[in-house]
Protein backbone atom coordinates (compact mmCIF):
# COMPACT_ATOMS: atom_id res chain seq x y z
CA UNK A 1 0.00 0.00 0.00
CA UNK A 2 2.90 2.35 0.77
CA UNK A 3 4.15 1.84 -2.79
CA UNK A 4 0.74 2.90 -4.14
CA UNK A 5 0.79 6.07 -2.02
CA UNK A 6 4.26 6.97 -3.35
CA UNK A 7 2.96 6.43 -6.89
CA UNK A 8 -0.01 8.73 -6.24
CA UNK A 9 2.28 11.37 -4.73
CA UNK A 10 4.36 11.32 -7.94
CA UNK A 11 1.17 11.54 -10.02
CA UNK A 12 -0.05 14.57 -8.05
CA UNK A 13 3.33 16.26 -8.38
CA UNK A 14 3.36 15.81 -12.16
CA UNK A 15 -0.30 16.73 -12.70
CA UNK A 16 -0.98 19.73 -14.97
CA UNK A 17 -4.23 21.23 -16.29
CA UNK A 18 -5.30 24.30 -18.27
CA UNK A 19 -9.04 23.67 -18.16
CA UNK A 20 -11.38 23.78 -15.16
CA UNK A 21 -12.96 20.49 -16.31
CA UNK A 22 -9.64 18.60 -15.99
CA UNK A 23 -9.12 20.06 -12.52
CA UNK A 24 -12.59 18.90 -11.46
CA UNK A 25 -11.81 15.35 -12.62
CA UNK A 26 -8.57 15.43 -10.58
CA UNK A 27 -10.47 16.59 -7.46
CA UNK A 28 -13.07 13.83 -7.90
CA UNK A 29 -10.36 11.16 -8.21
CA UNK A 30 -8.67 12.14 -4.97
CA UNK A 31 -11.12 14.11 -2.81
CA UNK A 32 -14.61 12.68 -3.48
CA UNK A 33 -16.37 10.22 -1.16
CA UNK A 34 -15.23 7.31 -3.36
CA UNK A 35 -11.86 8.89 -4.07
CA UNK A 36 -8.35 7.70 -3.28
CA UNK A 37 -7.97 9.58 0.01
CA UNK A 38 -11.27 8.39 1.44
CA UNK A 39 -10.35 4.77 0.59
CA UNK A 40 -6.96 5.18 2.28
CA UNK A 41 -8.62 6.53 5.47
CA UNK A 42 -10.89 3.44 5.48
CA UNK A 43 -7.89 1.15 4.95
CA UNK A 44 -6.12 2.80 7.90
CA UNK A 45 -8.30 0.76 10.29
CA UNK A 46 -6.72 -2.50 9.07
CA UNK A 47 -3.08 -1.38 9.27
CA UNK A 48 -1.01 -3.05 12.06
CA UNK A 49 -0.36 -0.76 15.04
CA UNK A 50 3.41 -0.59 14.44
CA UNK A 51 2.81 0.69 10.86
CA UNK A 52 0.03 3.20 11.59
CA UNK A 53 2.40 6.15 12.22
CA UNK A 54 4.28 5.78 8.93
CA UNK A 55 1.10 5.07 6.99
CA UNK A 56 -0.72 8.07 8.51
CA UNK A 57 2.13 10.42 7.63
CA UNK A 58 2.10 9.26 4.01
CA UNK A 59 -1.68 9.71 3.73
CA UNK A 60 -1.50 13.24 5.21
CA UNK A 61 1.31 14.14 2.80
CA UNK A 62 -0.82 12.96 -0.10
CA UNK A 63 -3.84 14.94 1.13
CA UNK A 64 -1.80 18.14 1.56
CA UNK A 65 -0.22 17.73 -1.87
CA UNK A 66 -3.60 17.31 -3.54
CA UNK A 67 -5.08 20.40 -1.87
CA UNK A 68 -2.03 22.50 -2.68
CA UNK A 69 -2.01 21.38 -6.32
CA UNK A 70 -5.76 22.16 -6.67
CA UNK A 71 -5.33 25.68 -5.29
CA UNK A 72 -2.32 26.46 -7.50
CA UNK A 73 -3.91 25.24 -10.73
CA UNK A 74 -7.24 26.91 -9.95
CA UNK A 75 -5.52 30.28 -9.46
CA UNK A 76 -3.60 29.89 -12.73
CA UNK A 77 -6.74 28.97 -14.68
CA UNK A 78 -8.69 31.93 -13.25
CA UNK A 79 -5.91 34.39 -14.10
CA UNK A 80 -5.62 33.01 -17.61
CA UNK A 81 -9.38 33.19 -18.04
CA UNK A 82 -9.40 36.90 -17.10
CA UNK A 83 -6.60 37.77 -19.50
CA UNK A 84 -8.18 35.82 -22.35
CA UNK A 85 -11.68 37.22 -21.83
CA UNK A 86 -13.20 38.76 -24.94
CA UNK A 87 -14.05 42.45 -24.38
CA UNK A 88 -15.21 43.13 -27.92
CA UNK A 89 -18.91 43.05 -26.96
CA UNK A 90 -18.60 45.78 -24.30
CA UNK A 91 -20.34 49.04 -25.26
CA UNK A 92 -18.16 51.85 -23.91
CA UNK A 93 -20.81 54.45 -24.79
CA UNK A 94 -23.28 53.17 -22.18
CA UNK A 95 -23.83 55.58 -19.24
CA UNK A 96 -22.10 54.74 -15.97
CA UNK A 97 -24.18 54.16 -12.84
CA UNK A 98 -22.48 56.54 -10.44
CA UNK A 99 -23.13 56.13 -6.74
CA UNK A 100 -25.09 59.14 -5.60
CA UNK A 101 -23.28 61.30 -3.09
CA UNK A 102 -25.13 62.97 -0.25
CA UNK A 103 -25.20 66.72 0.27
CA UNK A 104 -25.03 68.97 3.27
CA UNK A 105 -28.33 70.18 4.69
CA UNK A 106 -29.07 73.83 3.82
CA UNK A 107 -29.30 74.72 7.51
CA UNK A 108 -25.82 73.24 8.07
CA UNK A 109 -24.47 75.19 5.10
CA UNK A 110 -25.79 78.52 6.37
CA UNK A 111 -24.77 77.79 9.96
CA UNK A 112 -21.20 77.15 8.78
CA UNK A 113 -21.20 80.35 6.73
CA UNK A 114 -22.38 82.45 9.69
CA UNK A 115 -19.87 80.81 12.02
CA UNK A 116 -17.02 81.46 9.58
CA UNK A 117 -17.96 85.14 9.20
CA UNK A 118 -17.85 85.79 12.93
CA UNK A 119 -14.75 83.64 13.41
CA UNK A 120 -12.86 86.07 11.17
CA UNK A 121 -13.34 88.83 13.76
CA UNK A 122 -12.42 86.77 16.79
CA UNK A 123 -15.66 85.12 17.91
CA UNK A 124 -15.32 81.63 19.34
CA UNK A 125 -18.07 78.96 19.29
CA UNK A 126 -19.79 77.92 22.55
CA UNK A 127 -22.19 75.06 23.17
CA UNK A 128 -24.53 74.08 26.00
CA UNK A 129 -27.30 71.63 27.01
CA UNK A 130 -30.67 71.60 25.25
CA UNK A 131 -32.47 70.77 28.52
CA UNK A 132 -32.05 73.78 30.81
CA UNK A 133 -32.98 74.91 34.29
CA UNK A 134 -35.03 78.02 35.02
CA UNK A 135 -32.01 80.05 36.09
CA UNK A 136 -30.05 79.73 32.85
CA UNK A 137 -33.08 79.84 30.56
CA UNK A 138 -35.02 82.67 32.21
CA UNK A 139 -34.06 84.16 35.58
CA UNK A 140 -30.43 85.05 34.86
CA UNK A 141 -31.59 86.71 31.64
CA UNK A 142 -33.84 89.15 33.50
CA UNK A 143 -37.15 87.41 32.71
CA UNK A 144 -39.66 88.40 35.42
CA UNK A 145 -41.84 85.67 36.90
CA UNK A 146 -44.92 86.97 35.06
CA UNK A 147 -43.23 87.06 31.65
CA UNK A 148 -45.33 85.32 28.92
CA UNK A 149 -42.39 83.19 27.80
CA UNK A 150 -42.72 81.22 31.04
CA UNK A 151 -46.24 80.18 30.08
CA UNK A 152 -46.91 76.67 28.81
CA UNK A 153 -48.05 78.12 25.50
CA UNK A 154 -44.44 79.05 24.64
CA UNK A 155 -42.20 76.63 26.54
CA UNK A 156 -41.88 72.85 26.73
CA UNK A 157 -41.57 72.19 30.48
CA UNK A 158 -40.57 68.82 31.92
CA UNK A 159 -43.62 67.53 33.82
CA UNK A 160 -41.67 65.91 36.64
CA UNK A 161 -39.84 69.18 37.36
CA UNK A 162 -41.45 72.53 36.43
CA UNK A 163 -38.06 74.23 36.82
CA UNK A 164 -36.61 72.22 33.94
CA UNK A 165 -37.51 72.89 30.29
CA UNK A 166 -36.27 72.53 26.74
CA UNK A 167 -34.29 75.69 26.08
CA UNK A 168 -36.21 78.39 24.23
CA UNK A 169 -33.09 80.20 23.01
CA UNK A 170 -29.32 79.74 23.00
CA UNK A 171 -28.97 82.72 25.33
CA UNK A 172 -28.74 80.09 28.07
CA UNK A 173 -25.34 79.15 26.63
CA UNK A 174 -24.25 82.78 26.96
CA UNK A 175 -25.20 82.73 30.65
CA UNK A 176 -23.01 79.68 31.19
CA UNK A 177 -20.12 81.34 29.34
CA UNK A 178 -20.40 84.51 31.45
CA UNK A 179 -20.54 82.48 34.65
CA UNK A 180 -17.35 80.58 33.81
CA UNK A 181 -15.28 83.06 31.78
CA UNK A 182 -13.66 86.32 32.72
CA UNK A 183 -14.05 89.23 30.24
CA UNK A 184 -13.18 89.96 27.55
CA UNK A 185 -15.74 87.55 26.07
CA UNK A 186 -16.44 87.22 22.37
CA UNK A 187 -18.49 84.16 21.44
CA UNK A 188 -21.34 82.86 19.29
CA UNK A 189 -23.71 80.08 20.37
CA UNK A 190 -25.32 78.08 17.55
CA UNK A 191 -27.83 75.39 18.43
CA UNK A 192 -31.30 73.88 18.33
CA UNK A 193 -34.08 75.47 20.39
CA UNK A 194 -37.69 74.58 21.16
CA UNK A 195 -40.91 76.56 21.53
CA UNK A 196 -44.47 75.37 21.91
CA UNK A 197 -45.81 76.82 18.66
CA UNK A 198 -48.11 75.57 15.93
CA UNK A 199 -46.23 74.26 12.90
CA UNK A 200 -46.80 76.25 9.71
CA UNK A 201 -44.95 77.56 6.67
CA UNK A 202 -43.46 80.33 8.82
CA UNK A 203 -43.14 78.70 12.27
CA UNK A 204 -42.05 75.42 13.86
CA UNK A 205 -41.75 73.99 17.36
CA UNK A 206 -38.08 73.18 16.64
CA UNK A 207 -35.70 75.63 15.00
CA UNK A 208 -32.06 76.76 15.12
CA UNK A 209 -30.47 79.93 16.37
CA UNK A 210 -27.09 81.61 16.47
CA UNK A 211 -26.64 84.14 19.23
CA UNK A 212 -23.59 86.33 19.72
CA UNK A 213 -22.12 87.98 22.81
CA UNK A 214 -19.30 90.51 23.24
CA UNK A 215 -18.30 91.81 26.68
CA UNK A 216 -15.35 94.05 27.45
CA UNK A 217 -14.57 97.48 28.82
CA UNK A 218 -16.11 100.45 26.96
CA UNK A 219 -18.22 98.40 24.53
CA UNK A 220 -20.78 100.68 22.87
CA UNK A 221 -23.83 100.47 20.63
CA UNK A 222 -21.63 101.72 17.80
CA UNK A 223 -19.53 98.54 18.14
CA UNK A 224 -22.71 96.49 17.83
CA UNK A 225 -23.82 98.36 14.73
CA UNK A 226 -20.48 97.99 12.94
CA UNK A 227 -20.28 94.30 13.80
CA UNK A 228 -23.74 93.64 12.36
CA UNK A 229 -23.05 95.76 9.28
CA UNK A 230 -19.91 93.72 8.63
CA UNK A 231 -21.90 90.49 9.02
CA UNK A 232 -24.74 91.61 6.71
CA UNK A 233 -22.34 92.56 3.92
CA UNK A 234 -20.33 89.37 4.24
CA UNK A 235 -23.49 87.27 4.18
CA UNK A 236 -25.61 89.08 1.58
CA UNK A 237 -23.19 91.21 -0.43
CA UNK A 238 -21.27 94.47 -0.25
CA UNK A 239 -24.26 96.54 -1.35
CA UNK A 240 -26.39 95.43 1.62
CA UNK A 241 -27.69 98.18 3.89
CA UNK A 242 -28.97 97.78 7.45
CA UNK A 243 -31.35 99.67 9.71
CA UNK A 244 -32.00 99.32 13.44
CA UNK A 245 -35.49 99.78 14.88
CA UNK A 246 -36.17 100.19 18.63
CA UNK A 247 -37.53 97.04 20.27
CA UNK A 248 -37.67 95.27 23.64
CA UNK A 249 -35.94 92.19 25.04
CA UNK A 250 -35.69 91.44 28.78
CA UNK A 251 -31.94 90.81 28.62
CA UNK A 252 -30.83 93.86 26.58
CA UNK A 253 -31.27 97.59 27.07
CA UNK A 254 -31.49 99.39 24.72
CA UNK A 255 -32.79 96.75 22.29
CA UNK A 256 -33.34 96.80 18.54
CA UNK A 257 -34.52 94.77 15.57
CA UNK A 258 -32.23 94.78 12.56
CA UNK A 259 -33.44 94.85 8.96
CA UNK A 260 -31.40 94.47 5.80
CA UNK A 261 -32.19 95.91 2.40
CA UNK A 262 -33.97 93.26 0.33
CA UNK A 263 -31.35 91.59 -1.86
CA UNK A 264 -34.01 90.35 -4.29
CA UNK A 265 -35.59 93.64 -5.33
CA UNK A 266 -32.65 95.85 -4.27
CA UNK A 267 -34.94 97.84 -1.99
CA UNK A 268 -37.60 98.57 -4.63
CA UNK A 269 -40.25 96.34 -3.05
CA UNK A 270 -41.39 92.75 -3.65
CA UNK A 271 -43.54 90.08 -2.01
CA UNK A 272 -40.56 88.80 0.02
CA UNK A 273 -40.05 92.14 1.76
CA UNK A 274 -43.77 92.90 1.64
CA UNK A 275 -43.01 95.82 -0.69
CA UNK A 276 -41.15 97.70 2.04
CA UNK A 277 -37.66 97.19 0.67
CA UNK A 278 -36.49 95.82 4.05
CA UNK A 279 -36.34 92.32 5.61
CA UNK A 280 -35.99 91.69 9.35
CA UNK A 281 -33.21 89.21 10.17
CA UNK A 282 -32.27 89.49 13.86
CA UNK A 283 -32.70 91.08 17.28
CA UNK A 284 -29.92 92.75 19.23
CA UNK A 285 -29.04 95.21 21.99
CA UNK A 286 -26.70 96.14 24.80
CA UNK A 287 -26.54 93.53 27.56
CA UNK A 288 -28.69 94.64 30.49
CA UNK A 289 -26.51 95.42 33.58
CA UNK A 290 -28.73 93.11 35.65
CA UNK A 291 -27.74 90.19 33.43
CA UNK A 292 -24.05 90.96 33.86
CA UNK A 293 -24.43 91.16 37.62
CA UNK A 294 -26.46 87.93 37.71
CA UNK A 295 -23.57 86.16 35.99
CA UNK A 296 -20.89 87.55 38.28
CA UNK A 297 -19.58 90.29 35.96
CA UNK A 298 -19.26 93.80 37.38
CA UNK A 299 -21.58 95.98 35.26
CA UNK A 300 -19.79 99.12 36.50
CA UNK A 301 -16.59 98.01 34.80
CA UNK A 302 -17.79 96.00 31.81
CA UNK A 303 -20.43 96.43 29.14
CA UNK A 304 -21.39 94.37 26.15
CA UNK A 305 -23.77 93.65 23.32
CA UNK A 306 -25.72 90.59 22.23
CA UNK A 307 -27.57 89.55 19.10
CA UNK A 308 -29.54 86.55 17.93
CA UNK A 309 -30.85 85.27 14.63
CA UNK A 310 -32.80 82.26 13.36
CA UNK A 311 -30.82 80.05 10.98
CA UNK A 312 -34.02 78.95 9.23
CA UNK A 313 -34.92 82.55 8.45
CA UNK A 314 -31.44 83.29 7.15
CA UNK A 315 -31.58 80.18 4.98
CA UNK A 316 -35.02 81.07 3.62
CA UNK A 317 -33.73 84.51 2.62
CA UNK A 318 -30.50 83.21 1.11
CA UNK A 319 -32.08 80.42 -0.95
CA UNK A 320 -35.59 81.89 -1.34
CA UNK A 321 -37.29 78.98 0.43
CA UNK A 322 -40.89 79.90 1.19
CA UNK A 323 -41.95 77.03 3.48
CA UNK A 324 -40.00 76.44 6.69
CA UNK A 325 -41.36 72.88 7.00
CA UNK A 326 -39.20 71.77 4.06
CA UNK A 327 -36.13 71.90 6.29
CA UNK A 328 -37.50 69.08 8.48
CA UNK A 329 -39.12 66.72 5.96
CA UNK A 330 -35.94 65.08 4.55
CA UNK A 331 -37.31 65.35 1.01
CA UNK A 332 -34.45 64.23 -1.24
CA UNK A 333 -35.73 66.25 -4.19
CA UNK A 334 -35.49 69.36 -2.01
CA UNK A 335 -32.10 68.52 -0.48
CA UNK A 336 -30.47 67.67 -3.83
CA UNK A 337 -30.79 71.33 -4.82
CA UNK A 338 -27.98 72.15 -2.38
CA UNK A 339 -25.41 69.63 -3.64
CA UNK A 340 -23.38 72.39 -5.30
CA UNK A 341 -23.69 74.85 -2.39
CA UNK A 342 -20.46 75.93 -0.76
Amino acid sequence: MQESIHRWLKEVEDFKADRIEALEEFKIKYLSKKGVLNQLFEHFKTIPAEQKKEFGQLVNNLKNSVNEKVNIIKEVIEEKGLSDKDHSNIDLSLPVNFNELGSRHPLSIVRSQITEIFSKIGFTVSDGPEIEDDWHNFTALNFPLEHPARDMQDTFFIEQNPDIALRTHTSSVQVRVMENTKPPIRTISPGRVFRNEAISARAHCIFHQIEGLYIDKNVSFADLKQTLLYFAREMFGEETKIRLRPSYFPFTEPSAEMDISCNLCKGKGCNICKYSGWVEILGCGMVDPNVLDNCGIDSKIYSGFAFGMGIERMTMLKYQVKDLRLFFENDLNFLKQFEAAI
